[in-house]
């Protein structure tokens, strides 16, 4: 008989916002370096892996109380992540990582200040200013630097369909688009040629919205590098901005986004920050098992 494989472990654990789910792993306590690219698919494979939207590294940060680091399910390296932020603030208040209810964490695409939301001593929901929405070209960024800012109404040629929508970076570049039922866009039909247009370099999350009035809309979301999700959390901010630079609902006011992994409230404030509220649930733990 020949000798068996080595395996080893590499502690995990699962965490989701609105179903939108990720792997998170303790970087203060397991110090072990890998290729995180590869393990991100290979753990956040649903078949053959533990099953996720992705991987989120919970590290220590010199800038921050701490550093995110997000991989989506296809290996790359993220910016941002909505949920994944809230499902990490709860992960390292129940972990006693810190016993602080507002704190710093480090991401790529800046610092972001989650807030832990208590009653009675336990977490209710989870807060998270997003920070300040960009609106340049150069900064979602698009191919084509020329032309009015914000960019309210980008055509877009996919699939032998023209889209129109507004682009912008909040946490992701996100590029958004206004349909009468969210329930009848072809997904997984047109997401992965607008999330790869030319015209957005460095990819998009794309979002159809359907406003249902000044304070409630519904949402659906191609996510750059995982595809069909059940929620986006920049996503549903995006969304909401876009929404209130078409004069479809109003700055200073909270906007309910009905995504299919649940409700999300957010509010684009008058200081010019977005933030976001909603829940974040703990799933399970384990030991992702590598062979050697």
């Amino acid at each position: 008989m020949g000798a068996r494989a080595k395996t080893t472990g590499v502690p995990f654990t699962k965490l989701q916002g609105l179903g939108n789910d990720y792997l998170y792993i303790d970087r203060f306590s397991y110090t072990t370096e890998h290729d995180w690219n590869a393990l991100a698919r290979q753990m956040a494979e649903r078949h053959f892996g533990a099953g996720s939207d992705g991987l989120i590294l919970v590290e220590p940060s010199d800038k921050a109380d701490f550093r995110m680091r997000m991989f989506n399910s296809n290996g790359a390296e993220g910016d941002m992540c909505g949920n994944g932020l809230r499902c990490f603030a709860r992960y390292v208040y129940d972990k006693g990582l810190t016993r602080k209810t507002e704190f710093e964490v480090e991401t790529r695409a800046g610092i972001m200040r989650p807030r832990v939301n208590l009653k009675d001593g336990v977490i209710e929901s989870i807060s998270a200013d997003m920070g300040v929405p960009l609106f340049k070209r150069s900064e979602v960024p698009l191919a084509e630097l020329e032309g009015p800012e914000p960019v309210l109404d980008l055509r877009v040629e996919s699939g032998g369909q023209v889209f129109t929508g507004t682009a912008l970076f909040l946490g992701n570049p996100h590029f958004v688009i206004f349909v009468d039922d969210v329930a009848a866009v072809e997904l997984e039909k047109v997401g992965p040629g607008l999330e790869s247009h030319p015209i957005f370099p460095r990819k998009a999350n794309i979002e159809f919205i359907t406003v249902k009035s000044p304070t409630e809309l519904d949402m659906r979301v191609w996510e750059r590098g995982s595809g069909i999700t059940l929620a986006c959390g920049t996503g549903a901010c995006a969304s909401v901005v876009a929404a209130i630079l078409h004069g479809k609902a109003a700055r200073g006011t909270e906007v309910t986004v009905n995504l299919p992994g649940g409700p999300l409230r957010v509010e684009w404030r008058l200081d010019g920050r977005v933030w976001q509220t909603g829940p974040a649930v703990e799933v399970y733990s384990g030991v992702f098992l590598l062979q050697e």
